[in-house]
């Protein structure tokens, strides 16, 4: 990461690299997080040149899985697709997202970016040395394009086909249990908060109160959300969540093509996932850690360590 941010710096103009670095101190640039097509900090992607394009992305691939980074490519390119439905009418693009950089990667101890724009955002914070990695977004709309009734476009697909699996399993009881609402929220309830709720009520039903059939299949859900994360990184939050309490909750109805939602609850982590516009194929996806998220995890170890 420290090299990739480098290289991207470097290949800025001054224009440019003025837009994209920040303080590492600018809480309110740093601790950021906005899925709309809003103005953000940082640099746009549509105002560089190829090699610094380049560059950005490949800064953005050092925090992705293989699987992961082709879905944030696919939701990147999903702006065109879009701006097409639409009439054209917003000018949505596929240059519209925006990189910054915070602190100095070259010499700092504590140091972070970000990769954001409508649909994708994905924040690392890095202090000695230590990448702490919340948190992650990625939406697609629409989330399924169709020919002939079979999808040539789905990039969330298994984050809905897994979760609707689960749900399958759980039995009446269980799904009894995990269904807290009638009707989804009309969006991921921690929304573009720079600190998430750590804990939602209802919770759900919890994960030891599963056959072994739907623990499984949580299990394999929770690690489709960290594996968005490199092997290394997503071993890591594996281990860290081992033994740990996990609760799964649904909204809305069963089946597929209306609104629905559904979160996991863990120590230090929420996961959402929402499809909730009045299609159900508008979705939104994001793996977040309410008490580490934007570095809090790895700036309380380094401060209790420096001081």
């Amino acid at each position: 990461m420290r090299a990739a941010a480098g290289a991207l710096l470097a290949a800025l103009d001054e224009p440019a690299r003025q837009r994209a670095r920040h303080d590492f101190d600018d809480e309110p640039a740093r601790r950021w997080l906005e899925y709309r097509p809003r103005p953000r900090p940082g640099a746009s992607l549509a105002d560089l040149d190829v090699t610094a394009r380049k560059a950005a992305h490949r800064l953005l691939a050092t925090a992705l899985s293989p699987a992961a980074y082709a879905q944030a490519m696919a939701v990147v390119a999903l702006e065109e697709v879009l701006d097409r439905a639409e009439g054209w009418r917003r000018g949505r693009h596929s240059g519209d997202y925006w990189v910054a950089v915070f602190g100095d990667p070259a010499r700092d101890d504590r140091w972070a970016w970000r990769f954001e724009g409508h649909h994708l955002s994905v924040s690392m914070t890095v202090v000695d040395d230590q990448v702490s990695p919340a948190p992650i977004f990625l939406g697609a709309n629409p989330a399924t394009v169709r020919h002939a009734g079979r999808p040539v476009s789905r990039p969330l697909g298994p984050e809905e086909d897994l979760a609707r699996e689960l749900l399958d399993a759980l039995g009446p009881a269980g799904r009894t249990a995990a269904v807290v609402a009638d009707e989804a929220p009309a969006d991921i309830i921690s929304a573009t908060r720079p600190r998430a709720p750590g804990r939602l009520d209802p919770l759900g039903v919890p994960r030891d109160r599963l056959t072994p059939t739907g623990r499984a299949l949580l299990d394999r859900l929770v690690a489709l959300y960290l594996d968005r994360l490199p092997p290394e990184l997503a071993a890591r939050e594996a281990g860290r969540l081992a033994g740990g309490e996990l609760h799964f909750a649904w909204a809305g109805p069963a089946g597929p093509g209306q609104r629905h939602y559904y979160r996991i609850q863990g120590d230090d982590l929420l996961i959402e996932y929402d499809n909730t516009t009045e299609d159900g194929n508008h979705a939104h996806t994001v793996l977040r850690r309410p008490a580490s998220d934007f570095g809090a995890d790895v700036l309380a170890a380094h401060h209790a360590a420096a001081h």
